[in-house]
């Protein structure tokens, strides 16, 4: 068997051992009775709070204004009621994540309004920690396909956001791959060091931190994100390497390594999760039927902006051409007098500091957990493999797809099971290519 083949067996083994850990949350999840007209984004309020919102407007588009709407826990305690602004926009804050129970008071539809589906009314939904969640009352003819289409748009957005994020935490792994054939459980965790670092750098005196802006935070992270995988790699790998310590040993070590980082970071953390101090608040752009903060956009251009730079460095530089020669045959690179464990070297500090930065972009998505690098890693490993294993571009792709796709299924299915739909696209595509989409078929044997 091929070094490569062999290569390629190993990341499906590391896909599969990553399945198996993350299956308890898998059979966790359960699809909401109102699936189709309860779905709700992955935006993160300030302090973890969690709310239900929505906008009413009727067949022809216009917003319903003053229509009461009320929201109950499962036991029937009422928690709040409100009513529909000019907008037709609504909002109740809930006490806690849970099970709650939304209802329309249909008495208090103008004239000519109706539902265009009363026994969807009360709806049932579950709300995360953190989540604010969004509710569609279909109302007249025609309501149902314009709301579906503002849903659609909405999600499509989100789903770019979360791809492009993924896409900057999985260059750093596709190259490593492509360079020294290492299926690298530990990437996660450097994704989770970037926004730890960031946290704490950002965090007031009185929290324990230093109280610096986010921006200069970030940078200080990611500078400090890049050192650690230099380190990592001049410490450990390389020594591994020259011993001709092979692929599978080195693979347990680094499931190893990444427990160890892992529960480091929850020594010095905490178990908890936490926003960031800047940025916490903000008002939403209506863009047409797309809401979108000022932060989810500096976000998406900020990866962007990344994902170029990167690309440029890979086509324009010597050093970046010296990695993708390294990539496609590393003993014709050393021939032509490339030194490819400088190369290693470099590659490493890069994909430390990308994962840091895509660990501070998801941090300010999302709160901070010690196992937020871990629960992003099954995702850069799909997006990489089907992109096509060992190609950074590759990666990019495979991993905004990847982004697109979990977001998207909330459409129709649970929110809890947008991860399993990823994988399962992953898989069909693979049966029908198995070099990843663009990846490049060799020939074994």
């Amino acid at each position: 068997m091929s070094a490569r083949l062999r290569a390629v067996v190993l990341a499906w083994s590391a896909l599969a051992a990553i399945a198996l850990m993350a299956g308890p949350a898998f059979a966790q999840a359960t699809a909401p009775k109102d699936a189709a007209l309860a779905q709700g984004d992955t935006m993160v309020l300030a302090q973890g709070g969690e709310t239900i919102r929505g906008t009413l407007r009727d067949g022809e588009g216009e917003p319903v204004p003053d229509v009461a709407i009320s929201v109950a826990t499962a036991d029937g305690a009422e928690v709040g009621e409100t009513t529909t602004d000019g907008e037709g926009s609504w909002e109740v804050e809930l006490p806690e994540p849970g099970d709650y129970v939304v209802t329309l008071d249909e008495a208090t539809l103008p004239d000519g309004v109706d539902l265009r589906d009363a026994d969807r009314n009360p709806l049932e939904v579950s709300v995360r920690s953190g989540q604010n969640r969004t509710l569609i009352f279909a109302l007249g003819e025609g309501a149902a396909t314009g709301r579906f289409t503002a849903a659609l748009l909405t999600q499509t957005v989100s789903g770019l956001r979360f791809g492009l994020i993924i896409a900057i935490t999985a260059i750093g792994l596709s190259l490593i791959f492509g360079t020294t054939g290492l299926v690298n459980f530990a990437h996660g965790e450097l994704v989770a060091l970037g926004a730890v670092i960031a946290w704490f750098l950002n965090a007031p005196s009185t929290a324990g931190g230093v109280g610096l802006t986010l921006i200069v935070a970030g940078i200080i992270a990611t500078a400090l994100s890049a050192g650690a995988g230099g380190a990592i790699e001049l410490g450990l790998w390389r020594p591994l390497r020259r011993r001709r310590t092979g692929l599978i040993q080195m693979l347990v070590i680094s499931i190893g390594l990444a427990l160890l980082l892992r529960n480091a970071l929850q020594v010095w953390f905490g178990g908890s999760s936490r926003p960031y101090y800047d940025y916490t608040i903000q008002q939403a752009w209506t863009l047409g039927p797309i809401r979108l903060t000022p932060r989810d956009l500096t976000v998406m251009l900020l990866a962007t902006l990344a994902l170029v730079g990167v690309a440029t460095m890979l086509q324009r530089t010597r050093i970046g051409k010296a990695m993708r020669a390294v990539s496609d045959n590393r003993d014709l690179a050393e021939s032509s007098g490339i030194d490819v464990q400088k190369v290693i070297l470099i590659i490493w500090v890069i994909g430390g500091g990308l994962a840091g930065f895509g660990g501070v972009l998801y941090g300010v998505v999302e709160n901070v957990s010690y196992l937020m690098g871990f629960r992003l890693l099954l995702l850069m490993f799909a997006g990489v493999i089907l992109g096509g294993l060992g190609t950074a571009y590759g990666a990019m792709f495979g991993s905004i797809v990847v982004g697109l796709i979990t977001e998207l299924s909330t459409l129709w299915f649970s929110t809890e099971l947008k991860y399993v739909w990823a994988l399962g696209v992953l898989i069909l595509i693979l049966l029908v290519r198995p070099q990843g989409l663009l990846g490049r078929a060799e020939r074994i044997g």
